[in-house]
């Protein structure tokens, strides 16, 4: 990377450099046989038609987001913001995962919503994003168009594709993350708070075996889309990734850049999941717009909404028409400085 690169990356509190534990795998025997090459191959026929999101109608929900400005946890925009996602999932299978966390701030409330699509095949493909803002940046004018927003537009949006159909694939869960951001500063106790206590809920009680894949996204409404390489995702996903936005011709807006971003996925690798980070954690030169008050719509392009949200569609249907997926590797958290 070059040293701008590092700087950027040194001060990036939503998406942190991480050196943690490595993480494990526990899939079965079939599933560690095939190499993961071969599964690759057979999961992108030619003539599969090319999925395609309404992005005009996932800017309109992240322009919609963003209008209640600030929403830290425990705030009345977060509870407003919540009753929104709650009005537009209505009448789907909708689950809540709601504690309260301990924090450098005190006890807060972090409230994680699951969506769920049922589908045919034995296992789910997890799909997530963030909907909180920072809490330090509570007294700001700070509304999070791209960070935070985007994500929650795209989540929205990709309900709209899942709703009242009957899927010939894995059941889609599509998880509007909370406590994402930091509550004072970015630590391995003072972020991810939904995805951590989410993680430890679904091993307990035996979720965490049947998730085949966790696809994350995060910062991808940029008009300047450049979605990068994270050296904490898994190997094998992110390929799939890249194949999946070769066939629409998106190839290069991904993985220009190698990172190791510490996001909402890591607690899910750690315990073994296979996962893959979509985010663009260069917003603006210099990253100029991250968690100021310059991340605001005009900044978010239909375009970049498009090309993420078809990326993720056609992603899933990959992994829908895979023999088997493979297996997350023991690998050691990376980092770019």
């Amino acid at each position: 990377m070059s040293a701008l690169a590092a700087v950027v990356l040194l001060c990036c509190a939503c998406s942190r450099p991480t050196g943690g534990d490595p993480v494990s795998a526990s899939k079965s025997d079939l599933e560690n046989t095939v190499p993961a090459a071969d599964m690759l191959k057979v999961s992108a026929p030619d003539a599969a038609p090319l999925p395609s999101i309404n992005a005009s109608r996932a800017l309109q929900y992240t322009k919609e987001v963003s209008s209640f400005g600030p929403r830290p946890i425990g705030s009345v925009n977060h509870k407003k913001l919540e009753e929104y996602i709650a009005t537009h999932l209505k009448g789907d299978n909708v689950e809540h995962d709601s504690f309260t966390a301990e924090t450098p701030e005190g006890k807060l409330p972090v409230h994680n919503i699951i969506a769920k699509f049922p589908g045919t095949k034995d296992g789910i493909i997890v799909i997530a994003g963030h909907y909180d803002t920072p809490y330090y940046l509570r007294n700001t004018a700070f509304v999070g168009a791209n960070d935070g927003g985007s994500s929650t537009g795209m989540l929205l949006e990709l309900a709209n594709q899942f709703r009242g159909k009957t899927r010939d694939g894995y059941s889609v869960w599509l998880l509007f993350s909370d406590g994402e951001e930091a509550v004072r500063a970015w630590s391995n106790t003072d972020s991810v708070y939904g995805t951590r206590h989410l993680a430890d809920t679904w091993q307990k009680n035996g979720t965490l075996l049947r998730i085949k894949a966790f696809l994350l996204q995060d910062m991808i409404g940029d008009a300047d889309l450049n979605i990068d390489r994270d050296q904490n995702s898994t190997p094998w996903l992110e390929d799939l990734v890249y194949q999946a936005a070769s066939r629409y011709g998106y190839q290069s807006h991904f993985f220009g850049r190698d990172t190791a971003d510490e996001d909402d996925h890591l607690p899910f690798a750690q315990k073994g999941v296979s996962v893959a980070d979509l985010i663009d954690l260069q917003y603006g030169y210099g990253n100029a717009f991250w968690h100021t008050p310059q991340d605001t719509m005009d900044k978010i392009s239909p375009k970049s909404l498009q090309i993420a949200g078809d990326v993720i569609l056609e992603t899933v249907q990959m992994l829908d028409k895979m023999p088997a997926v493979p297996a997350a590797a023991a690998q050691p958290a990376q980092k770019s400085r």
